[in-house]
């Protein structure tokens, strides 16, 4: 007769006993350099995990915050040394009694050597992957002495790396000459590819324990996994199978209770006894779901979420258990005769937001609390879709749980961020570990709604310069040797990984990407990087030229707050090239601002102070997207996404970002409230006319009302035009194109100016400002504002047509409920503030900006 494994008398429940906390450091004494250059680092001193050597570092001030003045080059010999770690484990009879005792890491970074009492146990290469080992067979009753040693990440790769002919084309070259010129180590590694500097963040090669740690004792059998698949669904039922992979040590039955409790509060069980074999096993157990409730984007209905827990049980104890939480949605990958985009229960969702970078240079120190912040001012600006970039990490379940929770809908890369892969089968196989185990993690999650496999690998590979001169040298044989690695990883082994972990859900090779039907990166198929404005220095109207498929990436460049910047630049005087200001400017190594000055040059009006300037860039970038945006959003359906990079920064910096690194909102998030409204309208002004649109994402029919009126800057109106209208369910629909001489009769271009707007139920619900040249040539008139306080909230009014009107606030942290917002004549707003600072001091450091002239 079987044995019943988990009600076995001396079975006892799985025990997890953390190992987070305190421990020690020191550099590694076989880095007999590192530790004669920094001998005091050389003696244990005290460590946090989850952690980096780089953060003990500065929490013992013992290296000086990269994040801070221009301290980066300080702290990069960190990242060049070895290290070790090490705590004790007190190990009591009863444990050691267990059938098993064995060490979990779930994220070691990244070459790591595991040791117990003086044995290795388990040596690491992969920065994204849990790591498992036994450790009874080593373990005594009593202290265990327990040490990580991590090798530097860049020695260990470097003399492979420095012998190859053509070594692999990485991504950012190293600025402290700890890599040649075009011999990167980052395109051979498993870890966050960011760790090596970008375009918008430092070069902090991390190494550590970066995700927690523990250990965990149990007796004949554990649940390794379970996935919640969802066989069918719709409005009568919900087809569901709790899919289980269960790890016994000998032959037996188990009995599985399964319960699902639904949003409001009512359960079911299920219970199986399954017999198992020695070693790994599966176990489905099917649900049924009746009268089952949809998760929507938000925007579209709520989020009624599932919990699902799966415990192996005996009469009298739960053994083991897991929980997952889980929404009822079905996905569809939207893809005929070059089109792209995604229905979420059948319905076709214009996908509206950002590129999501990491949060922090150290993931370690990022918490929930952070996470939310963005996601919810993601939320507040009527986004509905974030995209996780290829080039960082897979982020914590807490970023999951909160997308699920806020109707958030994630585009998950692969974490590969643009570098040519290697070509061996090991890799490969590495990889398919990493991936099966992230996708079958994050497979609960309704907020995921594609996998891509790479950011710009693909398309890098195919459009860009330096690697069609890489692809020239290596010879064709190579060429494809390497090409189709690429396709294996990209096509093969990442798409199955999504196939079988994560039923349901479509994948993608890359992004951008046509999956494989034609070239890259154009308008006419699949998902589009947009780069020749910024990046090619192109005017920001070259947004109007075209209507991609699925625009999932496009940027321009501001400052952060004024009080961010005084953060990391202290309080001395600030100019645009100021040597702080340029370390925390990674595009083009530093020579970004250059970039900002152009456009303002091309566009705005000189600054008048350095406050301006902040303010200046803003604006700039806040225009920019706003012009892309609103016209992606008119060009539906042929256009089905506009995802503007980026959403926030990893560190202070002047970049893309719209919501700095201390979570203040640039004036682009603001207008991002805007132009992503549900209803909004869109105006363009192009030979001597004005192109009227208005789109919707209602799934209902919307009756509105359109009106645009010219005026001059004396406020006398010139030219009108109003029209009811039914604003369709999920269109964009062109209504009006009006010539210049009927919206401002004969009135001078630079002094004249169209107010556009949508109203519903009689009110404004989407407005713009039409120009007939750039704003650097309209003669605004001094806008007259003024302000009124009560307590935290101020009102705003402007005798004169105020353009971009921004509270700043100067060195004192402060969000405003709007900024950047346009005034009418006469017109007021009343703004509330966010602050820790008393409403005194707020009321003192106001100053009212605007693109007209100072008051």
């Amino acid at each position: 007769m079987a044995m019943l494994l988990a009600s076995s008398a001396w079975a006892a429940p799985l025990d997890r006993i953390s190992l987070d906390g305190a421990w020690e450091i020191r550099v590694d004494p076989r880095d007999a350099d590192a530790a004669k250059a920094h001998p005091r680092e050389a003696v244990w001193f005290p460590a946090r995990v989850p952690g980096s050597v780089q953060q003990d570092l500065i929490a013992a001030e013992r290296a000086p915050d990269p994040f801070k003045g221009i301290n980066e080059a300080p702290i990069q010999w960190a990242g060049l040394s070895g290290w070790q770690y090490r705590r004790v484990i007190e190990v009591s009879p009863e444990m050691l009694a267990r059938d098993h005792l064995e060490l979990v890491f779930d994220g070691l970074d990244t070459f790591a050597t595991v040791s117990v009492n003086g044995t290795d146990l388990l040596t690491t290469g992969n920065a994204h992957r849990r790591w498992r080992v036994d450790a009874k067979p080593v373990l005594k009753a009593g202290r265990n002495e327990l040490v990580i040693a991590f090798a530097s990440p860049i020695r260990t790769l470097q003399p492979k790396v420095l012998a190859e002919a053509n070594s692999l084309p990485g991504e950012y070259e190293s600025a402290f000459g700890d890599e040649p010129k075009g011999k990167q180590t980052s395109p051979y590694i498993r870890k966050p590819k960011y760790h090596y500097g970008w375009d918008w963040g430092p070069r902090l090669v991390a190494t550590g324990i970066w995700r927690p740690a523990r250990l965990e004792a149990w007796d004949n059998a554990r649940i390794d996994g379970l996935r919640i698949e969802q066989e069918a669904l719709n409005d009568f039922e919900a087809r569901l199978v709790a899919r289980y992979r269960i790890v016994a040590d000998q032959d037996g039955e188990v009995r599985l209770r399964t319960t699902l409790t639904a949003p409001n509060g009512s359960s079911q069980n299920v219970e199986r006894v399954a017999r198992l074999a020695a070693g790994i096993n599966d176990v489905s157990v099917p649900m049924t779901v009746t009268a089952p409730r949809r998760w929507w984007p938000t925007g579209y209905g709520d989020q009624p979420l599932y919990k699902i827990t799966g415990a192996l049980a005996d009469a009298d104890s739960v053994n083991d258990r897991v929980d997952r939480t889980i929404g009822l949605r079905t996905v569809e990958l939207i893809r005929k005769d070059g089109s792209f985009g995604f229905k979420v229960n059948g319905v076709p969702i214009f996908a509206k937001g950002a590129n999501l970078i990491p949060f922090d240079m150290f993931p370690a120190r990022v918490g929930s609390e952070q996470m939310r912040q963005i996601v919810e001012s993601a939320r507040d600006a009527n986004m509905n879709m974030i995209r996780v970039w290829g080039g960082g990490y897979y982020l914590d379940d807490a970023f999951y749980d909160i997308a699920d929770e806020l109707g958030m809908m994630v585009w998950q890369d692969f974490m590969f961020g643009g570098a040519v892969t290697p070509p061996d089968a090991d890799f490969r196989h590495d990889v398919q570990i990493e991936a099966e185990e992230q996708v079958e993690r994050l497979q609960p999650h309704p907020s995921v709604i594609v996998w891509a496999g790479n950011n710009e690998v693909l398309s890098g590979w195919e459009n860009w310069s330096d690697r069609k001169a890489f692809k020239k040298r290596v010879g064709a044989d190579e060429q494809e040797r390497i090409g189709v690695g690429m396709a294996v990883l990209f096509d093969r082994v990442l798409r199955d990984a999504v196939i079988t972990r994560a039923p349901g859900i479509p994948y993608w090779p890359g992004s951008p990407s046509t999956d494989y039907e034609g070239p890259t990166d154009t308008d006419k198929d699949g998902d589009r990087h947009f780069w020749d404005v910024w990046s090619g220095s192109k005017p920001v109207e070259r947004y109007l030229d075209t209507c991609p498929r699925f625009m999932s990436e496009y940027g321009f460049q501001a400052m952060p707050d004024m009080s961010t910047i005084r953060g990391f630049a202290g309080k001395a005087p600030l100019t645009i090239d100021s040597p702080v200001l340029k370390a925390h400017q990674k595009f083009l190594a530093g020579e970004g601002n250059e970039r900002l000055g152009m456009y303002l040059d091309q566009r705005l009006r000189p600054a008048r102070d350095f406050g301006d300037l902040v303010y200046l860039t803003q604006v700039n970038q806040a225009q920019a997207i706003d012009m892309a945006a609103r016209h992606h959003r008119a060009c539906r359906p042929v256009t089905m996404g506009s995802l503007y990079w980026q959403l926030n920064d990893t560190w202070p910096a002047i970049s893309w970002a719209s919501i700095d690194y201390e979570g203040q909102w640039k004036l682009l998030h603001h207008a991002a409230k805007r132009f992503f409204a549900p209803q909004a309208i869109v105006t363009e002004h192009k030979n001597g006319a004005t192109r009227v649109a208005i789109v919707s994402d209602a799934t209902t029919p919307v009756q509105a009302e359109w009106r645009i009126a010219g005026f001059d800057m004396a406020g006398k109106s010139l030219g009108t035009r109003r029209e009811a209208v039914t604003l369709e369910p999920l269109s964009a629909r062109d209504v009006a194109t009006i010539a210049d001489s009927d919206l401002f009769s004969e009135a001078d271009a630079t002094a004249s100016y169209a107010v556009a707007e949508l109203l519903i139920d009689g009110r404004s619900v989407s407005r713009t400002i039409v120009e007939r040249v750039l704003p650097k040539d309209m003669a605004y008139a001094a806008p007259g504002l003024s302000a009124r306080w009560q307590g935290k909230q101020v009102t705003i009014t402007a005798k004169a047509l105020a353009r971009a009107v921004m509270l700043d606030f100067g060195d004192v942290a402060a969000q405003p409920s709007d900024d950047g917002f346009d005034l009418l004549p006469g017109e007021s707003v009343t703004i509330d503030i966010r602050s820790e600072a008393p409403a005194a001091a707020l009321r003192r450091a106001l100053t009212l900006r605007t693109l007209g002239p100072q008051a």
